[in-house]
């Protein structure tokens, strides 16, 4: 999984993931409307769903499927909040796949 997070998105930045976010541009604008950051995490779709999970669970955040075109099939989902919000539901998804992965 490849993760990054976003302090502060710009306004090309937040168009991009408006536009990759497969609803209309009104619901996706809505949704961005004054987030401080933006957590991307990349990785197979079993693990991006229970990620997702795992980060609205974690912190007061929404986490939206960004569609694009991948040959490897990987998927891309965006955690948007506050900056300490992403900040948790990240590290919180890194220890809890870290243990996942040990447990198998």
């Amino acid at each position: 999984m490849d993760f990054r997070i976003i302090q502060s998105p710009s306004s090309g930045a937040l168009e991009i993931i408006s536009r990759r976010m497969g609803m209309s541009s009104a619901a996706g604008k809505d949704i961005l409307a004054g987030c401080d950051a933006i957590g991307l995490i990349q990785g197979k779709l079993i693990d991006m769903v229970y990620v997702a999970d795992l980060a609205e669970k974690a912190a007061g955040i929404t986490a939206v499927d960004i569609r694009g075109s991948c040959p490897q099939n990987m998927v891309l989902l965006a955690l948007i909040g506050d900056t300490a919000s992403v900040e948790t539901a990240v590290n919180d998804i890194k220890l809890k796949m870290k243990k996942s992965r040990g447990s198998d």
